[in-house]
């Protein structure tokens, strides 16, 4: 059988930098990060070390974009519900579902990255929280926009109220089970519908 060599596809057509962050992503779950080589995340891939190192350049990167990749789409889809011509209750509703949602059906990437941020370098470190405060400073407009509206209770601080749900995102991989009694979309609602409550003006 040839080797497969950078840019190459395997026979399936799957691009070689996904099948690097595929295997990588099973191993990190599986394993733990620090105790994952490149050998066999390159061999899990199917393809050399030298396939890695031109996409990639490190271990450490493969960890950074197994993040990354997860944080653009949700900035994508954000940007999306947060620029659309819905009232902003039904936008911020939807932003609040939808970071659930994607966080569950990405739950190997978050949780693998919140065990082992910590092993980032301080400058990849610095760019990945640098990219999740953009998103959260939109997340954050979108409830500072119904507080001026007169929608929201200004009684709680908007920082407080984005702290509250992302906390919740945050710890999904500590307690949420494919085979649990509830589906991502169960899940997304209820702490939707947690959040806009705590925005809710006392009295209606």
């Amino acid at each position: 059988m040839p080797q497969n060599t950078p840019g190459n596809p395997e026979g399936d057509g799957t691009p070689v930098p996904r099948r690097l962050l595929a295997a990588a992503t099973r191993l990190f779950a599986d394993q733990g990060y620090d105790r994952t080589s490149v050998q066999e995340i390159v061999e899990a891939a199917g393809v050399t070390k030298g396939a890695l190192y031109h996409y990639f350049g490190s271990k450490e990167d493969l960890l950074q974009e197994v993040y990354a990749r997860l944080l653009r789409l949700q900035q994508e889809r954000l940007d999306m519900y947060a620029g659309s011509q819905e009232p902003v209750e039904e936008r911020l509703r939807a932003a609040a579902a939808d970071v659930v949602v994607t966080t569950i059906e990405n739950l190997d990437d978050a949780s693998i990255f919140f065990r082992s941020m910590h092993q980032l370098s301080p400058e990849k470190n610095k760019q990945v929280r640098a990219e999740r405060r953009r998103y959260h400073e939109r997340f954050r407009a979108l409830v500072e926009e119904g507080q001026r509206a007169g929608v929201f209770t200004r009684d709680i601080p908007a920082d407080l109220v984005v702290d509250y749900h992302f906390g919740s995102v945050h710890h999904l991989s500590t307690w949420y089970r494919p085979d649990g009694p509830l589906t991502p979309q169960q899940v997304a609602t209820h702490l939707a519908d947690l959040l806009l409550r705590a925005l809710t003006h006392p009295g209606t």
